[in-house]
């Protein structure tokens, strides 16, 4: 994460919002996948394959025990596949959406399909 997340008071409003992006620009999608797989108690052994969906990178933990994207203009659709699949856990960033009507209903979206899966959004 860019370093505002764990020195906040080296920043102010003038310039906090240069930062827009909260991830630090040389990070890959699989080191935000190995960042968040401890953070949800799952081994870094675990199996990893990345697969696509509706066009987007998209990783599958352990079976779909956990099913991640970190692509950008992920849309509806692609929740809605994901959601349909019921994984345990789903991790995307904030960054990742296509637009803030998937951010808005990302959350109806998987109440609907897979209540039950645990979702974050970095």
């Amino acid at each position: 994460m860019e370093d505002v997340y764990y020195t906040p008071e080296d920043f102010n409003e003038q310039n906090l919002f240069n930062t827009v992006d909260n991830v630090k620009s040389d990070r890959t999608p699989l080191d935000l996948l190995f960042q968040v797989m401890p953070e949800l108690n799952i081994e870094l052994s675990a199996k990893i394959e990345e697969k696509e969906v509706n066009g987007k990178k998209v990783f599958f933990v352990d079976g779909g025990y956990l099913i991640a994207t970190f692509d950008t203009d992920v849309n509806e659709s692609t929740v809605t596949e994901i959601a349909k699949m019921q994984p345990q856990y789903f991790v995307m960033r904030d960054a990742s959406a296509a637009n803030d009507n998937v951010l808005d209903n990302f959350e109806q979206i998987f109440r609907h399909y897979s209540p039950d899966t645990i979702r974050k959004i970095l």
